[in-house]
């Protein structure tokens, strides 16, 4: 079922794009679209600790396997993506990113 939601920024990953803290208007369960982003479950860590639920441009499907999608982050300092860990099942993908909703920031001292 696609339904509407809000996601809020955690992280730099995505940076210059976004930015820690900012809204995101998604919608849950729509199919990813190359070159959008999408909110991803990433695959447990090297220790078997889950990762946090991430945003990700969505970049492509893998060509070795076409149920599969290729995610990468904006920011290659920062975060983890399909470089790392592979591509991710349909399943992963959990929502498409359809805008960043202005969100008023407090002034940086």
């Amino acid at each position: 079922m696609i339904r509407p939601g809000l996601a809020r920024v955690v992280g730099t990953s995505m940076e210059p794009t976004l930015r820690e803290g900012d809204l995101l208007l998604v919608l849950w369960g729509a199919r990813p679209r190359v070159d959008s982003m999408a909110i991803v479950r990433l695959p447990r860590d090297e220790h078997g600790a889950p990762r946090p639920v991430s945003v990700k441009r969505v970049t492509g499907v893998d060509p070795v396997d076409p149920g599969r999608w290729w995610v990468e982050r904006d920011n290659p300092r920062v975060g983890v993506d399909s470089w790392l860990v592979g591509s991710l099942p349909r399943s992963a993908v959990l929502a498409r990113v359809l805008l960043r909703i202005p969100c008023r920031r407090a002034p940086s001292t």
